[in-house]
């Protein structure tokens, strides 16, 4: 079953892909304000990077750290006597809660905030939003993954279908796809919906500090990061960043240098900041 999920690994990302950016033409949430094209390339160009560094610089991934720790015993999971499901819930969920902290720690550490905010400056969300994560994060996130699942042993099965699952979401939670109000809230008691998440792209401050779940809502709902709705509704709201609304920094090149470029505070007008 590992074998099977992980060669259909690829298979899964592009179909799913394809049915969410259908469903943001068939059905959009809102209309777009940009062009798409150069959007696209950048956010795709981005991930194609990315995942060459990151096979470049880390050979390892975290579910060949699973199978490393589940054959040489390693790892709180594997020291202690407790059934297979449980370890492989209670593993996904300590991962996930690990990503929840990721994010947290990237908006409130400036070095990390820098490279975090290229996934910020788009100017529009959809499907594609959801790949858009510079190479350095990206190489951060996997090192850290698979520093947890080396201390946990997770389960293999649970790695991968993390793995799976966080991809899966990141695109759905990003996309501009129409789910009924009533449908939405039902949804968002289980998983981080795109009405949730779009509140996390916001250029005010106080809803870009909030909703940072990527699978799973609980997280800040119990950590007191979460916000219900925009203040400016879901068709009104301004996303992006306030420093950022330049078009051209959608290019492949300007992405990868953002986290190097020093950017001028935008005007307290531009920022939107609430008022007294």
């Amino acid at each position: 079953m590992i074998e099977l999920i992980q060669s259909a690994r690829p298979a899964i990302f592009i179909g799913l892909f394809l049915v969410f950016a259908c469903w943001e033409v068939l059905s959009p949430r809102r209309s777009r304000g940009h062009p798409l094209l150069r959007r696209w390339l950048g956010n795709i160009g981005i991930l194609a990077v990315g995942t060459v560094l990151a096979r470049l610089i880390l050979p390892l991934a975290p579910v060949s750290v699973a199978v490393w720790a589940d054959q040489a015993g390693v790892g709180i999971l594997n020291a202690v006597k407790i059934q297979p499901v449980v370890a492989g819930i209670f593993a996904f969920l300590i991962l996930d809660l690990l990503i929840y902290g990721q994010h947290v720690a990237f908006h409130r550490i400036p070095v990390l905030w820098r490279i975090h905010r290229m996934h910020h400056s788009d100017l529009d969300l959809d499907t594609s939003s959801g790949l858009r994560f510079h190479p350095l994060e990206i190489i951060f996130s996997l090192v850290l993954k698979m520093a947890a699942v080396a201390v946990l042993g997770a389960p293999v099965l649970s790695v991968l279908l993390f793995e799976v699952v966080l991809n899966a979401t990141s695109m759905f939670n990003h996309s501009s796809i129409n789910i009924p109000a009533n449908v939405d809230r039902i949804l968002r008691r289980v998983v981080v919906t795109p009405d949730m998440h779009r509140v996390h792209h916001s250029v005010y401050r106080d809803e870009t500090d909030s909703n940072f779940g990527f699978n799973i809502p609980w997280w800040d709902r119990a950590l007191g990061t979460y916000k219900d709705q925009p203040r400016d509704g879901h068709g009104e709201m301004q996303l992006g960043l306030p420093d950022l609304r330049d078009q051209r920094c959608a290019g492949l090149i300007n992405l990868l240098m953002q986290p190097f470029v020093k950017i001028i505070p935008a005007s307290r007008s531009a920022t939107r900041e609430p008022e007294n």
